[in-house]
């Protein structure tokens, strides 16, 4: 796939800029919505308790502790509501299902029930994007800004580097037409 930000200007922030920036930008959503693909089929997530216990191999207690968080996401997306925006992630899962995709399956499962608007594909929904690489992992926060999440080769979020949307000029609507709306 073509690079989305070829030519536009950002910068690489340090992960705890990255997080405050953010942040500070998804509460400031006025106008749109936020959105986010997932592409790479394997994340390392060294923060989340519930991907800690699954890593150790403690599906019971990592499903417990999704679970736990249930009242915390319905909280989560009411305030978004209030705030007047949606979050839509579209989660591109291949086959055969890896077992952080089954977890992250159970995560996602959770948000949605909360108040999160996903749609998980398959890599087919998105192959004519595919035909120079893996189409790059992407948020949009509104109009304002579009975000590339930066992981190392273990799949853990190192950095991140947001790009005005005066810049970059699309949309992960537009970027990928046809790919996030359900049928």
């Amino acid at each position: 796939m073509p690079d989305l930000l070829d030519g536009v200007d950002s910068e690489l922030l340090t992960l705890d800029d990255y997080f405050l920036d953010f942040d500070q930008d998804f509460w400031s959503i006025e106008e749109g919505d936020f959105w986010k693909l997932e592409r790479q089929q394997h994340f390392r997530e060294p923060g989340d308790n519930s991907w800690r216990a699954f890593a150790e191999g403690n599906w019971s207690e990592a499903l417990r502790l999704l679970e736990a968080r249930r009242d915390d996401l319905a909280d989560y997306y009411r305030r978004i509501a209030a705030h007047g925006f949606a979050t839509f992630r579209v989660r591109v899962v291949e086959q055969p299902i890896i077992p952080y995709l089954q977890w992250e399956l159970h995560l996602l499962r959770a948000r949605e029930r909360a108040g999160a608007l996903i749609r998980v594909i398959g890599p087919d929904k998105i192959a004519e994007l595919e035909f120079d690489g893996l189409v790059p992992e992407f948020a949009t926060l509104g109009s304002t800004v579009l975000y590339e999440p930066v992981y190392d080769e273990q799949g853990v979020l190192v950095c991140g580097s947001p790009v005005p949307r005066p810049q970059s000029g699309r949309t992960l609507p537009t970027a990928y037409p046809g790919t996030l709306r359900r049928r």
